[in-house]
């Protein structure tokens, strides 16, 4: 049986004394999207943070396709094939867009930076239209393609989202969400944590719910219409 793409096994996080993340299980195959919701203070971050090393795993383990990446350093663990997108976005507002987006090739694995480039343009023609522009002076909703556009020009197998939607209008809501589905419709496998909730689970291939750092409830996107699942979601 082929290993998942991204597993989380038995994963423990705290911070102190204080447990974050509590024997999480997760598991995405290839080319799934998964969401991960649930109330401030869940886990949902975190997971995410652990995942890319930033934050170390007290107890389980993290693997992609059956390889641990515990103890790993987030560059290496860039360089084995995951990218994350993080909350607040982090571009480099003095730098161009063109320039920020280079700067995703320093993970990148393999050869094609020209080819890597051309298809966060074609994802978002807005970064094509300003590559020459200082990032600093774009819109929110901009950043924040910009900063997806960044991950994916590392070419990862995996692509974790912080909160891509937070403080965006509707209409720049609605074209980071259809931009996931072109991403994951690219085989490129995504963990994305989202604070909406019926957005994430209609989109999903599943979605998890956390609470207190444990795993509460999956949903799939039959699930995105049922109102008191919904409600149970946002509850946790």
């Amino acid at each position: 049986m082929t290993a998942p793409m991204l597993e989380l096994d038995e994963l423990v996080v705290r911070y102190g004394t204080v447990p974050a993340v509590r024997g999480l299980n997760l598991a995405l195959q290839r080319g799934e999207l998964v969401g991960l919701i649930g109330p401030n203070g869940a886990g949902k971050s975190t997971t995410l943070h652990a995942i890319m090393g930033v934050v170390p795993a007290a107890g389980g383990d993290v693997r992609v396709e059956g390889r641990s990446l515990r103890g790993q350093s987030p560059e290496s663990i860039a360089r084995a094939g995951i990218s994350l997108v993080p909350e607040g976005r982090r571009i480099f507002g003095e730098l161009s867009v063109e320039e920020n987006l280079r700067l995703g090739l320093a993970a990148r694995r393999r050869n094609g930076a020209a080819d890597s480039l051309a298809e966060a343009y074609d994802l978002f023609p807005m970064l094509a239209d300003f590559r020459a522009r200082q990032a600093g002076a774009l819109s929110g909703g901009q950043q924040q393609q910009l900063a997806i556009g960044r991950a994916l020009v590392a070419a990862p197998d995996v692509l974790l989202l912080d909160e891509p939607s937070l403080g965006l209008s509707p209409t720049v809501v609605d074209a980071v969400f259809a931009a996931l589905g072109a991403i994951r419709e690219r085989g490129v496998t995504v963990l994305l944590v989202e604070q909406r909730a019926q957005r994430t689970v209609a989109l999903a291939d599943r979605t998890y719910v956390l609470a207190n750092g444990e795993l509460r409830l999956t949903l799939t996107s039959a699930d995105a219409g049922d109102t008191e699942k919904m409600i149970a979601a946002y509850l946790a």
